[in-house]
């Protein structure tokens, strides 16, 4: 972190996405905490899917980049500075650090809904314009409801509570999760995430798929009864398509329609359809989900289910470690990306920032 003349705002440096395969490392300006606020040093960033998208495409669906962005929202570090009024934190705490800025005003926030704010600032988004600013930089001023302590956890392990985060609200739109039979159709983190959280949960049966050999050790780690490579065996799902189907609930974690297609068969009638994944707008089998009474629900981010995620962590009952598979240091951003993009050695990428 470069200190500028008195009076002037200081610069941190961050990683900015200009356009699809352009990612450039450059200064931005870091304010002094006001009242409410924090000053955080970051620690380590997960690489996202979105972030993926918008490194590898300049976007995701109709959303497309129109100005440079810093990239990121998993994010964690230490506090460094503590604006005016802030209690409950103390400089040297590691906190998690929500990306989710809600209005807290608008006609969905005051009626709960705060993932679906009207004026939502989420770290690192191109949905509306001008962008909302990531968390991709050495340090950074957030607010301090936002910050939650820590303690006892890695910053690895910390910043991996925004995708827990995600995966806690699914598992909460799925509804009764014991004894349920379960298909959970995606293996990238938010995948083996929700394998996690729905065995967690009382999940009697899960089943795994993806179309990529590297992610099905990982599905069976973390508690999968079979993980199914779809690409390899295209009839994988098959044997669960007696009578009008056998699962109760699909997770559909890879954005894919024919991941979601398939799902649909051998959902039983009145099943379940969480839809996770997001990589543009599917075609969905219609005359299926009507004949079936499928419920098809839609998982879009979090609100308090952040803080819980961190606490479940503390407590032991998810252990997020084994997802960590890569970490490079902030000016190794290329070799980073790479990294992630790579299904066949990495799960999750995580960015170290060095002391400001």
């Amino acid at each position: 972190m470069q200190a500028k003349a008195h009076g002037e705002a200081q610069l941190t440096k961050a990683l900015y996405a200009h356009a699809a395969k352009d990612l450039r490392l450059s200064g931005c300006e870091l304010d002094t905490p006001k009242a409410g606020e924090v000053l955080v040093r970051l620690e380590r960033g997960g690489i996202c899917g979105s972030d993926l998208h918008y490194f590898s495409h300049g976007g995701f669906g109709a959303v497309r980049l129109k100005e440079p962005m810093i990239l990121g929202h998993e994010v964690a570090g230490r506090v460094a500075e503590l604006g005016e009024g802030v209690s409950g934190l103390a400089v040297g705490d590691l906190v998690a650090i929500s990306p989710s800025r809600p209005c807290g005003t608008c006609s969905e926030c005051v009626r709960g809904m705060q993932n679906q704010c009207l004026n939502m600032r989420f770290y690192g988004s191109a949905m509306p314009f001008p962008h909302i600013q990531g968390a991709f930089r050495e340090a950074i001023v957030a607010q301090a409801q936002n910050c939650i302590p820590a303690d006892g956890l890695s910053a690895g392990e910390a910043a991996m509570a925004e995708p827990l985060a995600v995966v806690l609200h699914a598992v909460r739109q799925a509804g009764e999760m014991l004894g349920r039979r379960v298909l959970v159709t995606g293996c990238g983190p938010i995948g083996i995430l929700t394998i996690m959280v729905a065995r967690r949960a009382g999940a009697a049966e899960i089943i795994a798929t993806d179309i990529a050999d590297g992610a099905m050790s990982y599905a069976l780690a973390a508690g999968a009864d079979q993980a199914l490579n779809t690409l390899a065996n295209p009839d994988a799902l098959a044997p669960f398509a007696t009578g009008k189907g056998t699962f109760d609930v699909q997770f559909e974690c890879s954005g894919a329609a024919p991941a979601l297609a398939a799902g649909i068969g051998v959902l039983r009638p009145r099943g379940r359809l969480v839809q996770l994944g997001m990589s543009g707008d599917m075609t969905l089998p219609m005359t299926q989900i009507t004949a079936k009474e499928i419920a098809l629900v839609g998982s879009f981010r979090f609100h308090e289910e952040f803080a819980i995620a961190v606490q479940m962590m503390q407590a032991g009952l998810i252990d997020v470690k084994p997802l960590i598979t890569h970490s490079f240091p902030l000016a190794d951003y290329e070799a980073a990306f790479a990294t992630a993009l790579d299904r066949a050695q990495a799960m999750k990428v995580q960015l170290e920032f060095g002391a400001c």
